[in-house]
Protein backbone atom coordinates (compact mmCIF):
# COMPACT_ATOMS: atom_id res chain seq x y z
CA UNK A 1 0.00 0.00 0.00
CA UNK A 2 1.56 3.43 -1.44
CA UNK A 3 0.84 6.39 0.19
CA UNK A 4 -3.00 8.05 2.23
CA UNK A 5 -5.97 6.11 1.56
CA UNK A 6 -8.81 4.32 2.80
CA UNK A 7 -7.35 0.83 4.16
CA UNK A 8 -10.21 -2.07 4.57
CA UNK A 9 -9.75 -5.06 5.96
CA UNK A 10 -11.04 -7.67 3.29
CA UNK A 11 -11.26 -11.75 3.41
CA UNK A 12 -14.79 -12.04 1.20
CA UNK A 13 -17.12 -12.55 3.96
CA UNK A 14 -20.11 -10.64 4.25
CA UNK A 15 -18.80 -8.51 6.81
CA UNK A 16 -16.06 -7.65 5.08
CA UNK A 17 -18.46 -6.54 2.06
CA UNK A 18 -20.28 -4.41 4.17
CA UNK A 19 -16.90 -2.86 5.18
CA UNK A 20 -15.65 -2.58 1.46
CA UNK A 21 -19.26 -1.20 0.54
CA UNK A 22 -18.96 1.40 3.37
CA UNK A 23 -15.14 2.32 2.22
CA UNK A 24 -16.11 2.48 -1.03
CA UNK A 25 -19.25 5.39 -0.52
CA UNK A 26 -16.30 6.99 2.01
CA UNK A 27 -13.98 7.43 -1.18
CA UNK A 28 -16.56 8.62 -3.26
CA UNK A 29 -16.73 11.75 -0.87
CA UNK A 30 -13.32 11.85 -0.27
CA UNK A 31 -11.38 10.97 -3.46
CA UNK A 32 -9.35 8.68 -1.92
CA UNK A 33 -7.62 5.54 -3.43
CA UNK A 34 -9.22 2.56 -1.53
CA UNK A 35 -6.49 -0.87 -0.97
CA UNK A 36 -8.42 -4.50 0.46
CA UNK A 37 -5.84 -6.23 2.19
CA UNK A 38 -6.59 -10.02 2.94
CA UNK A 39 -5.01 -10.81 5.95
CA UNK A 40 -3.66 -14.30 6.81
CA UNK A 41 -1.57 -16.74 9.21
CA UNK A 42 0.54 -19.64 8.35
CA UNK A 43 -1.00 -22.27 10.51
CA UNK A 44 0.33 -25.88 10.38
CA UNK A 45 -2.53 -27.97 11.79
CA UNK A 46 -5.60 -26.03 11.05
CA UNK A 47 -7.59 -26.02 8.19
CA UNK A 48 -8.72 -23.47 6.38
CA UNK A 49 -11.72 -21.55 6.04
CA UNK A 50 -11.35 -19.22 3.27
CA UNK A 51 -12.44 -19.23 -0.06
CA UNK A 52 -12.13 -22.29 -1.93
CA UNK A 53 -14.78 -24.60 -0.09
CA UNK A 54 -13.83 -27.40 2.06
CA UNK A 55 -10.32 -27.36 4.46
CA UNK A 56 -7.01 -28.05 3.92
CA UNK A 57 -3.83 -27.98 5.57
CA UNK A 58 -1.52 -24.41 6.01
CA UNK A 59 0.88 -24.78 3.69
CA UNK A 60 -1.57 -24.46 1.00
CA UNK A 61 -0.08 -22.98 -2.35
CA UNK A 62 -4.03 -23.50 -3.92
CA UNK A 63 -5.37 -21.89 -1.11
CA UNK A 64 -3.48 -18.89 -1.19
CA UNK A 65 -3.83 -18.32 -4.65
CA UNK A 66 -7.54 -18.74 -4.10
CA UNK A 67 -7.21 -15.69 -1.50
CA UNK A 68 -5.12 -13.62 -3.88
CA UNK A 69 -7.94 -14.00 -6.95
CA UNK A 70 -10.44 -13.50 -4.68
CA UNK A 71 -9.06 -9.64 -3.52
CA UNK A 72 -7.86 -8.96 -6.91
CA UNK A 73 -11.16 -9.92 -8.14
CA UNK A 74 -12.95 -7.87 -5.40
CA UNK A 75 -10.63 -4.52 -6.36
CA UNK A 76 -11.63 -5.22 -10.23
CA UNK A 77 -15.24 -5.17 -9.65
CA UNK A 78 -15.20 -2.03 -7.60
CA UNK A 79 -12.78 0.08 -9.39
CA UNK A 80 -14.77 2.66 -11.64
CA UNK A 81 -13.75 5.65 -13.17
CA UNK A 82 -13.76 8.28 -10.80
CA UNK A 83 -12.56 5.27 -8.07
CA UNK A 84 -9.25 3.48 -7.45
CA UNK A 85 -9.43 0.49 -6.00
CA UNK A 86 -6.34 -2.01 -5.32
CA UNK A 87 -6.07 -5.46 -3.43
CA UNK A 88 -3.04 -7.38 -2.22
CA UNK A 89 -2.77 -10.43 0.04
CA UNK A 90 -0.35 -9.90 3.29
CA UNK A 91 0.92 -12.80 5.46
CA UNK A 92 0.90 -13.01 9.10
CA UNK A 93 -1.34 -12.01 12.27
CA UNK A 94 -3.73 -9.60 11.69
CA UNK A 95 -3.76 -7.03 13.55
CA UNK A 96 0.15 -6.41 13.71
CA UNK A 97 -0.22 -6.46 9.99
CA UNK A 98 -2.99 -4.12 9.77
CA UNK A 99 -1.29 -1.94 12.90
CA UNK A 100 1.34 -1.65 9.99
CA UNK A 101 -0.32 -0.81 7.50
CA UNK A 102 -2.94 1.69 8.88
CA UNK A 103 0.48 4.04 9.46
CA UNK A 104 0.37 4.74 5.51
CA UNK A 105 -3.82 5.16 5.36
CA UNK A 106 -5.98 8.21 6.21
CA UNK A 107 -8.34 5.26 7.83
CA UNK A 108 -8.90 1.91 7.88
CA UNK A 109 -12.37 0.27 7.77
CA UNK A 110 -13.16 -3.33 9.20
CA UNK A 111 -16.23 -5.33 9.29
CA UNK A 112 -17.46 -7.49 12.42
CA UNK A 113 -16.57 -10.85 12.34
CA UNK A 114 -14.89 -12.23 8.75
CA UNK A 115 -13.60 -15.74 7.66
CA UNK A 116 -10.08 -17.27 8.37
CA UNK A 117 -8.23 -14.23 9.47
CA UNK A 118 -10.84 -12.18 10.81
CA UNK A 119 -12.47 -14.60 12.65
CA UNK A 120 -14.05 -13.47 16.13
CA UNK A 121 -12.93 -9.71 15.59
CA UNK A 122 -14.91 -8.21 17.47
CA UNK A 123 -15.17 -10.52 20.77
CA UNK A 124 -11.68 -11.27 21.13
CA UNK A 125 -8.26 -8.97 21.00
CA UNK A 126 -7.49 -8.46 17.88
CA UNK A 127 -10.69 -5.70 17.22
CA UNK A 128 -9.26 -4.49 21.06
CA UNK A 129 -5.68 -4.06 19.37
CA UNK A 130 -6.38 -2.67 15.99
CA UNK A 131 -8.81 -0.05 17.50
CA UNK A 132 -5.86 0.60 20.24
CA UNK A 133 -2.66 0.85 18.09
CA UNK A 134 -3.76 1.56 14.39
CA UNK A 135 -1.94 5.18 13.28
CA UNK A 136 -5.40 6.21 11.92
CA UNK A 137 -9.08 6.05 12.71
CA UNK A 138 -10.46 2.85 12.96
CA UNK A 139 -14.29 2.41 11.60
CA UNK A 140 -16.17 -0.96 12.50
CA UNK A 141 -19.08 -1.19 10.01
CA UNK A 142 -21.51 -2.68 12.50
CA UNK A 143 -25.23 -2.57 12.20
CA UNK A 144 -28.01 -2.49 9.26
CA UNK A 145 -26.14 -2.99 5.93
CA UNK A 146 -27.25 -0.28 4.30
CA UNK A 147 -27.47 2.13 7.30
CA UNK A 148 -24.27 4.33 5.64
CA UNK A 149 -27.14 5.27 2.75
CA UNK A 150 -29.56 6.34 5.40
CA UNK A 151 -30.31 10.06 6.23
CA UNK A 152 -29.62 10.73 9.74
CA UNK A 153 -26.41 12.52 11.98
CA UNK A 154 -23.24 11.90 13.08
CA UNK A 155 -22.68 11.60 16.85
CA UNK A 156 -19.67 12.04 18.98
CA UNK A 157 -18.88 11.63 22.29
CA UNK A 158 -16.93 14.71 24.17
CA UNK A 159 -15.69 14.61 27.73
CA UNK A 160 -12.62 17.40 27.22
CA UNK A 161 -9.91 14.36 26.93
CA UNK A 162 -7.63 14.74 24.34
CA UNK A 163 -8.66 11.87 22.91
CA UNK A 164 -12.03 12.81 22.65
CA UNK A 165 -11.39 16.19 20.91
CA UNK A 166 -9.55 14.30 18.22
CA UNK A 167 -12.65 12.51 17.18
CA UNK A 168 -14.67 15.52 17.92
CA UNK A 169 -12.60 17.03 14.43
CA UNK A 170 -13.06 13.55 12.48
CA UNK A 171 -16.84 13.95 13.77
CA UNK A 172 -17.29 17.59 11.98
CA UNK A 173 -15.26 17.28 8.79
CA UNK A 174 -17.50 13.78 8.45
CA UNK A 175 -20.39 15.73 9.15
CA UNK A 176 -19.99 18.51 7.13
CA UNK A 177 -18.96 15.47 4.21
CA UNK A 178 -22.23 13.88 4.19
CA UNK A 179 -23.92 17.23 5.13
CA UNK A 180 -25.37 15.97 7.82
CA UNK A 181 -26.10 17.47 11.24
CA UNK A 182 -24.05 16.70 13.92
CA UNK A 183 -25.08 15.74 17.52
CA UNK A 184 -22.32 16.47 20.43
CA UNK A 185 -22.96 14.26 23.55
CA UNK A 186 -21.47 13.93 26.72
CA UNK A 187 -22.22 11.96 30.13
CA UNK A 188 -21.75 12.56 33.43
CA UNK A 189 -21.75 10.65 36.81
CA UNK A 190 -20.20 11.37 40.09
CA UNK A 191 -17.53 10.07 41.61
CA UNK A 192 -17.32 6.17 42.86
CA UNK A 193 -18.92 6.93 46.50
CA UNK A 194 -20.62 10.23 45.92
CA UNK A 195 -24.27 10.53 45.46
CA UNK A 196 -25.46 12.22 42.63
CA UNK A 197 -26.24 15.92 42.77
CA UNK A 198 -29.49 17.17 42.74
CA UNK A 199 -31.58 20.41 41.98
CA UNK A 200 -29.42 23.31 41.70
CA UNK A 201 -26.08 20.97 41.85
CA UNK A 202 -27.35 19.01 39.61
CA UNK A 203 -28.33 21.98 37.28
CA UNK A 204 -24.79 23.70 37.77
CA UNK A 205 -22.96 20.50 36.74
CA UNK A 206 -24.95 20.42 33.54
CA UNK A 207 -24.60 24.32 32.95
CA UNK A 208 -20.30 23.40 33.81
CA UNK A 209 -20.39 20.63 31.17
CA UNK A 210 -21.93 22.66 28.30
CA UNK A 211 -19.71 25.62 28.72
CA UNK A 212 -16.82 23.09 28.55
CA UNK A 213 -18.52 22.05 25.41
CA UNK A 214 -19.12 25.23 23.77
CA UNK A 215 -15.71 26.21 24.43
CA UNK A 216 -14.36 23.19 22.47
CA UNK A 217 -17.05 23.99 19.33
CA UNK A 218 -16.27 27.03 18.90
CA UNK A 219 -13.57 26.36 16.76
CA UNK A 220 -15.79 24.26 14.36
CA UNK A 221 -18.58 25.93 14.64
CA UNK A 222 -16.04 29.00 12.82
CA UNK A 223 -14.59 26.43 10.42
CA UNK A 224 -17.66 24.65 9.36
CA UNK A 225 -20.67 27.24 9.19
CA UNK A 226 -22.96 25.29 7.30
CA UNK A 227 -22.66 22.06 9.73
CA UNK A 228 -25.96 22.42 12.45
CA UNK A 229 -24.27 21.20 15.56
CA UNK A 230 -26.52 20.29 18.87
CA UNK A 231 -25.26 19.93 22.17
CA UNK A 232 -26.90 17.12 24.71
CA UNK A 233 -25.51 16.74 28.33
CA UNK A 234 -27.10 14.19 30.51
CA UNK A 235 -26.21 12.64 34.07
CA UNK A 236 -25.46 8.81 32.91
CA UNK A 237 -23.71 6.61 31.61
CA UNK A 238 -21.69 8.06 28.19
CA UNK A 239 -21.97 4.41 26.51
CA UNK A 240 -25.94 4.30 26.90
CA UNK A 241 -26.13 7.91 25.45
CA UNK A 242 -24.42 6.83 22.32
CA UNK A 243 -25.77 3.13 22.20
CA UNK A 244 -28.67 5.14 22.03
CA UNK A 245 -28.10 7.92 19.73
CA UNK A 246 -26.68 5.64 17.33
CA UNK A 247 -30.27 4.23 16.66
CA UNK A 248 -30.68 7.43 14.26
CA UNK A 249 -27.00 7.78 13.21
CA UNK A 250 -25.05 7.34 10.15
CA UNK A 251 -22.02 7.06 12.56
CA UNK A 252 -20.85 7.41 15.97
CA UNK A 253 -17.28 8.49 16.60
CA UNK A 254 -15.39 8.27 19.87
CA UNK A 255 -11.75 8.04 21.31
CA UNK A 256 -9.87 5.45 22.48
CA UNK A 257 -9.78 6.56 25.92
CA UNK A 258 -11.83 9.28 27.97
CA UNK A 259 -11.82 10.75 31.24
CA UNK A 260 -12.79 8.07 33.18
CA UNK A 261 -10.00 5.23 31.94
CA UNK A 262 -7.91 3.66 33.69
CA UNK A 263 -4.15 4.21 33.03
CA UNK A 264 -2.48 2.08 31.04
CA UNK A 265 -5.69 1.04 29.37
CA UNK A 266 -5.36 1.51 26.03
CA UNK A 267 -9.19 1.26 24.76
CA UNK A 268 -11.99 2.24 26.94
CA UNK A 269 -14.81 1.04 28.33
CA UNK A 270 -17.39 3.12 26.41
CA UNK A 271 -15.43 2.36 22.92
CA UNK A 272 -15.62 -1.03 23.80
CA UNK A 273 -19.49 -1.46 24.37
CA UNK A 274 -19.81 0.35 20.92
CA UNK A 275 -18.04 -1.66 18.92
CA UNK A 276 -20.20 -4.60 20.39
CA UNK A 277 -23.68 -2.41 20.96
CA UNK A 278 -23.79 0.69 18.27
CA UNK A 279 -26.79 0.40 15.61
CA UNK A 280 -24.70 2.31 13.04
CA UNK A 281 -20.41 1.74 11.94
CA UNK A 282 -18.65 2.88 15.18
CA UNK A 283 -15.33 5.22 14.15
CA UNK A 284 -12.61 4.99 17.02
CA UNK A 285 -9.90 8.18 16.84
CA UNK A 286 -6.50 7.50 18.23
CA UNK A 287 -4.51 9.29 15.67
CA UNK A 288 -4.79 11.36 12.76
CA UNK A 289 -3.09 12.19 10.11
Amino acid sequence: MNGTGVLVGYDGSPDAERARDWALDEAARSGQPVHLAYVFEWLTMAGWTGPGGGPSIWPDDSARRQAAELVRQAAQEATGPDLAVTGELYEGPPAPVLQELSARASLLVLGTRGLGGFAGLLVGSTAASVAAHAHCPVVVVRGDADRRTRAGHVAVGVDGSQSSLLALGFAVEQAAARRVPLHVLRGWRPPPGQRPPSGPDSREVTRADRAELDESLSQWRQAFPDVTISVEVAEGSPAELLVSASRNAQLVVVGTRGRGGLAGMLLGSVSQQLLHHAHCPVAVVRERR
